[in-house]
């Protein structure tokens, strides 16, 4: 077979990546170009189109693939030819983030040869917009409580759209924000800032949405996130003061408000195995999981 040439993500494929993302939607977060891009400098994922559909690789243990994308037909042969690749240089055929809907489509085309194992750790948290906004019922009453307490202690607060003015604003929050939070000791949290940064500096070009929220004038929480169909809005980035209470809650509720009401659903990613925020994510009473697992061969 002839070899394809797999290449990182650069700004530059942007229209190519969006093209199919848009044409076959996912709720799944790693179906957007912003999270391609910006993690490709952290993890060693590159990307290459096999039979008219995207394939995504990665290195990070062992060679993976990402659900080819594309249309159904496509799909079937990107699988047949990887799966035929793989076998002729003798590595194991493995699929990493595959959900529940594309599990059931390769058991349909390959009945039993294929097994999936889920990892709770990346699931992603789909939410109601409207919950989101409203934050009524019961279930929601602590968040409403912590809302109400922001504003009754803070008179002087503000929500704005993050814009090209207010940009290095956010830059240098952020910057006061890694310094607080340990982020240099800390691989995994020192690799999300660098995507917070690179986030904000490539705010334009990756056509991303944002929103402030101000204390006196001063920024104490920003997030960013973008379309990924079009009943879904995902979220990429929440940052905010720890020491100032409820400042989460508000940011969150203000931007779904102000920027995402039109969408139906709010992603907002995984809880990555850690307890506290898993715990915080469950606590917003997600409307339903995004499921993903690993995909092998069965062993016969």
């Amino acid at each position: 077979m002839g070899e394809i040439q797999f290449r990182r993500t650069e700004l530059e494929d942007r229209e190519l990546m969006h093209s199919y993302f848009e044409n076959y939607p996912s709720r799944s977060c790693e179906r957007t170009f912003a999270n391609a891009l910006l993690w490709s400098r952290h993890y060693p994922v590159t990307f290459a189109i096999i039979e008219n559909t995207l394939v995504f690789r990665s290195m990070s243990h062992g060679e993976s693939y990402a659900y080819p994308v594309g249309k159904p037909s496509d799909v079937k042969r990107a699988l047949d030819y990887l799966m035929q690749d793989t076998k002729e240089r003798g590595v194991p055929f493995v699929l990493y983030h595959i959900t529940a809907d594309q599990f059931a489509q390769i058991d349909e085309w390959y009945p039993g040869r294929f097994e999936i194992e889920f990892n709770r750790d990346i699931a992603d948290y789909i939410y109601e917009s409207e919950k989101l906004i409203s934050l009524s019922g019961k279930k929601l009453h602590a968040k409403r409580n912590h809302i109400n307490k922001f504003k009754a202690t803070h008179e002087n607060w503000s929500y704005e759209t993050m814009t090209e003015d207010n940009l290095e604003e956010c830059f240098q929050m952020a910057l006061k924000w890694r310094n607080e939070n340990g982020c240099d000791e800390d691989h995994e949290k020192n690799a999300e800032m660098c995507v917070t940064l690179n986030s904000l500096r490539l705010f334009k070009e990756l056509e991303l949405k944002g929103g402030i929220l101000r204390i006196n004038g001063e920024i104490v929480a920003f997030t960013m996130g973008e379309p990924m169909s079009e009943d879904t809005f995902v979220v990429h980035i929440e940052k905010a003061f720890a020491d100032i209470q409820g400042a989460y809650p508000m940011i969150n509720q203000q931007f779904v408000e102000h920027e995402c009401a039109s969408y139906q659903y709010i992603n907002r990613e995984e809880d990555t195995g850690s307890e506290g925020l898993r715990k915080a994510k469950l606590s917003y009473r997600p409307a339903f999981l995004v499921e993903k697992g690993i995909v092998k061969e069965r062993v016969q």
